[in-house]
Order: structure tokens, then C-alpha cells, then sequence
């Protein structure tokens, strides 16, 4: 049971997890915080928490477990704002999806990694914001990462992983490099590819005409381009090492696609297409069984 539960941000992400919560029985109190006073006022209203403050500092005093859902490039500031305001037992996590930034920014910030500072990320959403968005399922049957370090206390650990399965959610653990480079690959490329396929075809002169006409093949592979711009302008440049060797990979892929279709190589481009079907084929299999 959680008697204090400490949401900074509430968002699709934070207030996902209130609402969650809730739901098992395992939350007492849950206090909002963050910058948009609308927001916090609705989600009041929604039931989503039960007080607020926009202050971090003030937002963290006496709760037990304070989950951290804003933008990364808010975290350290987030982080700053809350050393020294914890109780001795309070547990600290987040949602962040690059895990290397938020190292950094909580040595920045705390001077060192505290042990009970217990990073993670829920690979779930939506593309829709604001605590309007918050599902009480979200987490359902989805996976959680904890990037556990070398100075993570394994009780602190072992309880956001408790929270976190509260929710319905499956948590696995890897390390904080492993986990940037695996998100750069199946979330944060995607997300690039669609951004920038609706802006080259927003640039367009018939751009109207384009979207008249877009099949649901479009809609379903931009659907991520209506994403939080701000979000993800932060997560591209937290995780831009990563990031850039997979857009330098895929650039390679697709000069030679480019040069295939140029030549006519239809034997080439089948082998393309047949080895891609089969690799979509296998991991939805194995996503329907488990």
C-alpha cells in the first residue's frame, strides 16, 4: 500500500498510473504536480488525484513514492527542486524514456545516484496529452523497463516493481545502456520516420491533395506524428548517440532500396519485402501468444 503517492507531471503517463492505482486498492493519497494549473484543476475534478501544488518541493513532503512523468528536458530541474525535501524512505522514480539523461541529471542534481532512486520506464501510450488522455488500463498486459544501478537499494527496486505490476503491467530489467539503445531502435525511430514523412509531405504543393487522398496505411503509420513535439524534440536530443547510429543504419537501408527500385532489381527488392514480412509476421505470432 502506498500511502502517499507523489505525481509530478500528470499527464497521459502519471495520471495512467493514479488512475491505476486507484483502481487496485493499492494508492491512499495521490498528489499532483506541475506547471499547468488547468490541468491539475481537472484533474481533481476527474478524480485522478485528490490535491495539488506546483511546487516539487511542496508536492513531495511526506509522500512515500514520487513518480517523476515529465519531459526529459525538465527532469533535472524536477530533480533539483526535491534534493533534500524527501523523507529518509521515500522511493523516487520515473517514466523517462531515455535512461542515460536522467543519470546524468540526477547526479547534477543530488550530487550522487541516491539508492532509493529506482529508474524505469512504462512502454505504453498514446499519442493524446494532458491528464484528459489518462487510462485506467494503459498499463495492461504492457512492459515496463527498471534500469536498476550499481547503488539502487534491491527493497526500493523490488517495491516500484510491485507497484508497477499493481498495474497490470509485465517489468523486466536491463541496463541503462542496453535500454537507450533498444528504445532508439523500436520507439524512437519510428517516431522520427513519421514525423518526418508528414512533414516532407506537408512541404509538398499539392500537400492538400496528398492527405485527401492518404490511405489507412497512412494514417495508421503517422498516427505517432500527432506525439508531444516538445516530448520528443527532448527525447531525440537525450538519446542522440544511440539515435543517430540507427538514422545512419535505416539511411544505408534506404539508398539501397532507393538503388534498387532505380535499377529495376525486383529480385532484390522481393527479398527486401519477404524477409521484412517474415520478421512482422513472427513478432506479432509471438506478441498474440504471449
Amino acid at each position: 500500500m502506498i500511502e502517499r503517492l507523489t505525481i509530478i507531471g500528470v499527464g497521459l503517463i502519471g495520471g495512467s498510473l493514479a488512475r491505476a492505482l486507484r483502481a487496485a486498492g493499492a494508492v491512499g493519497e495521490i498528489v499532483g504536480c506541475g506547471r499547468s494549473l488547468p490541468n491539475l484543476e481537472r484533474a481533481v475534478e476527474l478524480g485522478v488525484i485528490d490535491r495539488f501544488t506546483p511546487e516539487p518541493a511542496a508536492a513531495v513532503a511526506d509522500a512515500d513514492m514520487i513518480f517523476v512523468a515529465v519531459p526529459l528536458g525538465a527532469m533535472r530541474g524536477v530533480f533539483a527542486a526535491i534534493a533534500g525535501q524527501l523523507r529518509p524512505e521515500a522511493i523516487v522514480t520515473d517514466g523517462g524514456s531515455v535512461k542515460g539523461s536522467v543519470v546524468a541529471d540526477a547526479l547534477a542534481a543530488f550530487g550522487q545516484i541516491p539508492p532509493r532512486l529506482v529508474l524505469g520506464h512504462p512502454i505504453a501510450g498514446t499519442e493524446h496529452s494532458g491528464v484528459e488522455a489518462a487510462l485506467v488500463d494503459l498499463y495492461q498486459q504492457r512492459r515496463v523497463i527498471l534500469t536498476p544501478l550499481p547503488e539502487t537499494d534491491p527493497t526500493a527496486l523490488a517495491q516500484v516493481q510491485t507497484m508497477w505490476e499493481l498495474c497490470g503491467a509485465e517489468v523486466t530489467q536491463m541496463s541503462v545502456a542496453h535500454h537507450d539503445e533498444v528504445l532508439a531502435a523500436t520507439s524512437h525511430l519510428p517516431h522520427l520516420l513519421a514525423f518526418g514523412l508528414v512533414d516532407t509531405l506537408a512541404r509538398l504543393r499539392e500537400n492538400d491533395e496528398v492527405f485527401r487522398y492518404a490511405a489507412g496505411g497512412f494514417r495508421d503509420f503517422s498516427r505517432i506524428a500527432s506525439s508531444n513535439p516538445v516530448m520528443w524534440r527532448d527525447i531525440c536530443l537525450a538519446n542522440r548517440e544511440a539515435l543517430s547510429l540507427m538514422l545512419a543504419r535505416f539511411g544505408a537501408e534506404m539508398t539501397d532500396l532507393a538503388g534498387s527500385i532505380r535499377r529495376a532489381d525486383g529480385e532484390h527488392l522481393l527479398d527486401i519485402f519477404t524477409r521484412a514480412k517474415a520478421a512482422r509476421d513472427r513478432y506479432v505470432d509471438r506478441v498474440t501468444l504471449e
